[in-house]
């Protein structure tokens, strides 16, 4: 039984810490816990509403979702782009989340 609890084990600490969240124009892995917001891109509109769009990660195997500026624009019925952020999550690398905020009118 130890013998399985400590491939188990081994198992496990492998595969910690590759769900990554990462977008905009900044970087910060947290080894426990991430959650942060970045800045993206900037444009010349009025910031009047937000669409949001995500991908994401579990254990850096298997990734899904669309992230993209052009989904947040159409979740947001945006047309003209005054700012993009970016929000980050993650959990000892088992699970990651990335979002593209788009603001915009």
């Amino acid at each position: 039984m130890n013998l399985k609890l400590t491939i188990a084990t081994l198992t496990l600490l492998s595969t910690s810490g590759c769900a990554i969240a990462s977008g905009g124009n900044a970087f910060a892995s947290g080894g426990i816990f991430s959650g942060y917001k970045s800045p993206g891109q900037v444009g010349a509109a009025q910031a009047a509403k937000a669409g949001e769009a995500c991908m994401s990660s579990i254990l850096g195997l298997v990734a899904t979702g669309d992230a993209s500026i052009e989904a947040a624009k159409k979740a947001g019925g945006i047309t003209q782009v005054a700012h993009v952020d970016h929000e980050q999550f993650s959990v000892i690398g088992v699970y990651a989340t990335t979002c593209t905020i788009v603001h915009g009118q």
